[in-house]
């Protein structure tokens, strides 16, 4: 019967050391990265009234 016992400890012993988790149980998740915001109307505007400035001095400088 001791022999019974100790050879049920051996094996319950061995999975728990091979099943020991090493690594932390809990990892924190790593963050998406965001999409680009879409550019609003008045930037837009101002981005193509900057173009034209500036088209406009290359013209004039010619």
């Amino acid at each position: 019967m001791k022999k019974l016992v100790m050879l049920a400890v051996a094996i319950l012993g061995t999975t728990a050391m091979v099943n020991a988790q090493t690594t932390p149980a809990q990892t924190t998740p790593v963050k998406e990265a965001k999409a680009p915001k879409k550019e609003k109307k008045a930037e837009k505007k101002a981005k193509k009234a900057e173009v034209k400035a500036e088209a406009a001095k290359a013209e004039a400088k010619k």
